[in-house]
Parts: structure tokens; sequence; C-alpha cells
């Protein structure tokens, strides 16, 4: 198949781009190479470990978006599948900058679907969150289904996410697309955004400086590791159908205490935290928690990655 990977040279793109061409399939990546969250070079360094694939497989394209015109020229009337990552990720940058969330998520969502009606592309996977769920009682023990409400999403960036969804669930409905929304549950493992909480406490951690904690760290997540939701992604590329609708859950299956998560990085990293303790912040939700029922029935999806394994391979590459 020939895939176009939005968001390719990211943390999650970068790796689906390295799966699907060893799977054997064509990818034509596209990333803007944003520096809104964190250095651009980041990125480059990724984009230099996917300009080692096969010139005949995989391609990587510099543009935007919201860029229709390099939309249109990206993609072709020969590509099988668009799998789209590209986003303003991060729920505490959304509060301060809601509308530029607004107008990458939902604009350039708009732009890559229109262009896929233009062309007859009806085959498109989505990077939904866990984060639409919104804001869960902090003892509900239960698993997140994919039929829970999501009326009440605790910040600008789940609130473009829910969007997204319906945006494309119209889509299915009037011009018979194909989607498979994938909600991430905290995807951590190497080349991890270095504002998310395992990088940024690996960091601090390793060389003495103190973590910010916010609240009393009785916070739940389900942590998934990268390798494990790639599989998930590529599983459901090669799986979705012109004029399907699914929403699937992709997480870990198990919950983790902030507090619990920071003893599992001291015992990897060798040495102790130094916390420094703050207010709960503003968006953050208390828990999240993935039942993959539909993962499993769907993508034949199982996770195998613990989080203490994860971490360790995580500090693996945190040190090369």
């Amino acid at each position: 198949m020939h895939v176009v990977v939005t968001g390719a040279a990211g943390f999650i793109g970068s790796h689906t781009c390295e799966r699907l061409v060893k799977q054997g399939h064509r990818v034509t990546g596209i990333d803007s190479f944003d520096d809104y969250l964190y250095p651009a070079d980041i990125k480059r360094a990724n984009a230099a470990e996917l300009a080692k694939l096969p010139a005949a497989q995989f391609e990587l394209i510099t543009a935007n978006i919201c860029d229709a015109t390099a939309m249109a020229s990206a993609l072709s009337s020969d590509v099988d599948v668009v799998c789209h990552l590209a986003a303003l990720a991060g729920v505490r940058p959304s509060l301060a900058e809601p509308l530029r969330y607004l107008r990458t998520n939902i604009e350039g969502t708009g732009v890559i679907i229109e262009r896929m009606r233009a062309i007859g592309l009806r085959r498109l996977v989505f990077a939904s969150s866990s984060s639409v769920y919104g804001a869960k009682s902090g003892t509900q023990i239960a698993a997140f289904t994919e039929n829970d409400p999501c009326l009440t999403p605790a910040s600008p960036y789940a609130a473009t996410k829910r969007m997204n969804e319906l945006q494309l669930s119209a889509y299915r409905d009037l011009f018979g697309l194909g989607v498979f929304a994938l909600r991430f549950f905290t995807v951590y493992g190497p080349r991890q955004r270095p504002d998310m909480a395992i990088h940024k406490f690996v960091r601090a951690i390793s060389t003495g400086a103190p973590i910010t904690v916010f609240g009393d760290g009785t916070s739940r997540r389900d942590y998934t590791f990268i390798d494990d939701i790639v599989t998930g992604v590529v599983a459901a590329i090669e799986r979705v159908e012109a004029g399907r609708y699914e929403v699937i859950n992709l997480g870990g299956t198990s919950t983790i205490s902030l507090a619990e998560l920071i003893e599992v990085i001291e015992r990897v990293v060798g040495k102790r935290a130094v916390i420094d303790r703050q207010a709960d912040q503003p968006g953050d939700v208390p828990i999240t928690y993935a039942n993959i029922d539909r993962a499993r029935s769907f993508l034949a999806y199982s996770p195998t990655t613990r989080v203490e394994e994860g971490v360790a391979k995580f500090w693996d590459w945190f040190r090369r």
C-alpha cells in the first residue's frame, strides 16, 4: 500500500513510518517541523533516522497541513490510506493559545479530508486522544469505553480532538469516508516529546534537578508504550474500509499513579527524585484508563509492554 503519514517527523509518526516501511509499504511522510511545543531540531533528528529508510519506499515532504496547495500536491490519486497524526498536542499549552489549536487541529484536518474527497480517497486513520473523555471521578475504577459520553472535554486540546471525531463522522455520513479514530492513552517511549512527564522526569532525576509534581500524586494514567501503539496504528491502516467509521481506544489496559510512576523512574535511573510539589493544574484529569475490547476485536491489538519495562527502554534510549 501507499500510505501518507502526517506528522511523520514526530514521536508517533516517525515510529509509524519505520514500521510501515519494514512491513513492505510505501510511505510519504509530511511534517511542518513546527517548533511551537519543542525545538524543531528534535524532529530533524527523527527525520535523520527516517532518511536511512530505502528511498524507493519513503519520501518526506516539508509542508503544513493547513496549506491546501501543499496538501493537493502531497495527496495524489495513487495513495491508498492517510494516517493523520499531525496536530498541536498538549493539554496545558492549549489553555494558553486555544485559537492556535483550533486553527491547526480543526482547519488542518479539514484541509486533509477535503483533499481526500476531491480525489476519491476514502480510507483514513486518525489520531484522537483519551483526553476527549474529560474528567471522570477520581475514584472511578471502570475502564473508559468508546460508548462513554464525551460531552465535557477539560481543555481546548481535548475539545479539538472531539470536534475532529465529529467532523470525520459527518464526512462518513455525507461522503462515505472510512475512518478509524484511535484514542491514544498517554504514549511514551524513545523519541517521546521532551515536554511529556516521563521524558521530563527522567531528564531531571538523572541530573539531580527537581521535578515539578502537580497535585498530591494520586492522579492515574494508562501509560502505553510506543511499540504497542504503533502495532495498533498499523493494524488500523491495514483494516480501515471506505464508509466505515469506528472509534477505538489504544491503551495499555492498566493505570499507575503519578507517585508510583516516579518510584519506577527512581528505580530505573538509580536516583531519588527531588520533588517540587505544586497545586493541580487546570485541564488535568484525575484518571485515564482504557477498555481495549474493541481494539482487540477489530485490530487484534494486545499490548505487551509493562510500565517498568517501557521506562527501562526509554532510559536506554535517553542515555545514548
